[in-house]
């Protein structure tokens, strides 16, 4: 058996390592090994800490899925106000502030920074010693939210700096969510019946603002650093530009499109570049940021109200046009459900010809008083579908014709609304804003589900895209998910299709193969259960370790459990209900898909031989359940701090006990710090 110290050096080591691997990744965007094995460090690594959690310490890299959810955010006080800028729309607007700035100064020489201006949320994040200590909203200038634990999940975001440093010093930067993200995370929402976030700033903002850190851990949120705050101690560049160069030498992500400019006619040639080329840019900018560069100069122009002198944010113009909209079509989702869409005149936005566009659902149609006929605006952001922002109700002639979804799908012949796509009913749940396809084999439905099961988040099956997994339907060989895992009886009529030579035949089946031992969580999450995300899907595989546990439990039970309530219970009983699921499920099983997974053993017996001692209140759970679940992973509980307490527990206003373990050197732990130990469940 390997000495304590030996796998503390291994542990030290693999984090090292990890979080090398995450900087190429994340902020060089340069990986040096694959993701199989960067998931080979991680799992080796949480293993340990799983078998020795004396070791594991929040500035891990396993404890960037998110702590657990916290009741309220926490107000942190800015040291320094984080301003927001003044805006220009036009050259001649900016050449006003340049006239300015020049007058200000006196006639002192200067140049600038050029940067983008995302659209994300601003944060502010506190280094004390070193460790990432705080991250905070912009808030009110002065006072921010305290998001720490919510930042903490972002991996572009370093939990410790190396090197000398500041013993205490603040960066600033955007929080976004890419374009690929903010589409991905919409179709999500989309299929689970849930509203759509208008644009990747509110899904940004939504995401980093979520009470459960674990939540924000799944959407791939990024960062870029734009700023020092401020550094104790330390002297620092006397320029913007160098400044951003020593944080980036420290392991910060700073924007590659910052450039230095000389002359203000260099500023509106940046400017004028990336209004041609923003499209191109993995994130939504909405402008750029011109900054004075000396930072002495900036010091001399100061602020005038909450907005800087020496910057200011030239916007672009919105990319958005108007035309009419000649009908509204409706498409049947993987879950059924009925999207209604914009079908326009032609237009050109941006320079892309736009005939269709998105209008979201029904309620969202009358909300804008969309109707067919009107002028409408569309506006396009990056690869995001195209959707409609309203109608331009001054153009109205009198013959636009409002929209009732049930009116454009009723059938005369069978005097009911039907699906367009197989003419099966439509439904609506009881405090849903969808209409449904009650037909679970409707064609399009099923090709969805197919598409949806062997997409990288779900069983991740590499080589079946949108169009194969179409094509697949469309000449019968898989009608449904379980027929994907017996398509090596099928090679011959695979090796027919278009495109399928026997290399791709084989790697495809390669595939399949490797897909069957996907985790539970991937399975539920790949089954496409209406309203079941990959966190809920999570949950439900933490909490069952079958899919027939999950099959036979009941709506009261589901409920029972945290995050689970009357809408997504309803769903997954009614799934497990259907004969049709249940002979997907079956045959899933005899393909010896792995649909079950025991409880995981070196959870159980973690805290062996640890003991606990807890003081104050804890706002998680009572002091009794944190005993229960202490005793349950194997360690146990004391009332008094003595020589053999592991852990003194701090609650709210802790009593004599915490300056017995100070005097005594007992290890401190927070509340967050415990729920850690506890493997960050409820």
């Amino acid at each position: 058996m390997a000495s304590l110290d030996a796998v503390k050096k291994t542990i030290g080591q693999l984090r090292v390592e990890i979080n090398h691997h995450n900087y190429r990744y994340y902020v060089l965007d340069s990986p040096k090994i694959s993701d199989t094995e960067y998931d080979r460090l991680i799992r080796k690594l949480k293993r340990l800490e799983d078998q020795y959690p004396q070791f594991l310490t929040p500035d891990s890299p396993t404890q960037r899925i998110g702590a657990a959810p916290v009741e309220a955010f926490g107000v942190i006080e800015h040291l320094w106000p984080l301003l927001s800028l003044g805006n220009v729309f036009s050259k001649e607007e900016l050449l006003a502030w340049y006239t300015r700035t020049t007058k200000l100064l006196g006639g002192a020489q200067f140049n600038f920074v050029g940067e983008h201006k995302i659209d994300g949320l601003a944060v502010a994040l506190t280094y004390v010693n070193g460790q990432l200590a705080t991250g905070a909203t912009r808030g009110d200038g002065l006072h921010g939210e305290d998001i720490t634990q919510n930042l903490r999940t972002i991996r572009s975001i370093p939990f410790s700096i190396s090197g000398e440093v500041p013993p205490r010093f603040e960066v600033r930067g955007e929080v976004f969510l890419p374009r690929a993200g903010f589409t991905k995370l919409n179709q999500e929402r989309a299929a689970e019946g849930q509203p759509l976030f208008a644009n990747p700033r509110n899904a940004a903002a939504g995401s980093i603002r979520q009470l459960d850190p674990r939540i924000t851990a799944r959407r791939p949120l990024d960062i870029y650093i734009y700023m020092l705050g401020y550094a104790e101690n330390k002297t620092t560049p006397e320029t913007h530009w160098e400044t951003m160069e020593y944080l980036k030498s420290l392991g910060f992500k700073v924007n590659p499109n910052n450039r230095r400019l000389t002359g203000i006619e260099q500023v509106v040639e940046y400017y004028r570049t990336w209004e041609k080329e923003r499209e191109s840019l993995r994130y939504e900018a909405d402008g750029i940021v011109v900054k004075v560069n000396q930072l002495n100069l900036q010091k001399r122009l100061g602020d005038i109200g909450r907005e800087p002198r020496w910057a200011i944010a030239y916007k672009f113009p919105a990319v958005q046009g108007t035309t009419r909209l000649l009908k509204i079509g409706i498409s049947v989702g993987r879950t059924g459900t009925f999207n209604p869409y914009a079908v326009l005149e032609p237009v050109s936005v941006g320079g892309v010809t736009i005939k269709q566009a998105t209008l979201h659902n029904e309620d969202d149609i009358r909300r804008k008083d969309i109707r067919i006929g009107d002028t409408v605006i569309v506006q396009r952001a990056g690869e995001v579908i195209p959707e409609v922002i309203g109608p331009v109700k001054s153009q109205r002639r009198g013959g636009e014709r409002e929209f009732s979804l049930l009116e454009e799908v009723f059938n005369k012949e069978k005097g009911q609304p039907v699906c367009p796509v197989c003419g099966d009913e439509v439904v609506k749940p009881e405090g849903e804003v969808m209409y449904y396809c009650a037909n679970t084999a409707c064609p399009t439905q099923a090709q969805q589900r197919i598409e949806h099961f062997v997409s990288r988040r779900a069983m991740d099956i590499r080589g079946i895209g949108e169009n194969l997994s179409a094509l697949l339907h469309e000449k019968g060989l898989v009608r449904d998910a379980a027929d994907l895992y017996y398509l090596k009886d099928k090679q011959e009529q695979l090796l027919g299709l278009e495109k399928m030579a026997k290399k791709s035949v084989t790697n495809i089946l390669n595939a399949i193969e490797q897909s069957k031992d996907r985790p539970l969580s991937r399975v539920i999450f790949a089954l496409g259960i209406r309203h079941i995300g990959e966190e809920t899907a999570e949950t439900l595989a933490r909490e069952f370790h079958s899919l027939d546990e999950l099959a036979e439990t009941s709506r009261e039970q589901l409920i029972s459990i945290l995050t689970i309530g009357p809408k997504i219970a309803d769903s997954i009983t009614a799934f497990f209900r259907q004969a049709e699921n249940r002979d997907i499920i079956e045959r899933l099983r005899k393909a010896k898909v792995r649909l079950a997974e025991k409880a995981a053993k070196a959870k159980v017996r973690t805290l062996s031989g640890v003991e606990f001692v807890l003081t104050g209140t804890l706002n998680t759970f009572p002091r009794q359940e944190a005993e229960a679940k202490i005793k349950a992973l194997g360690g146990t509980t004391g009332k008094n701090v003595t020589q053999k307490t592991t852990y003194l527990v701090v609650g709210v206003d802790p009593g004599s006990k915490l300056t017995k373990a100070q005097h005594m050197g007992t290890k401190i732990l927070n509340e967050t710090e415990l729920l850690i130990l506890l493997g960050n469940k409820r």
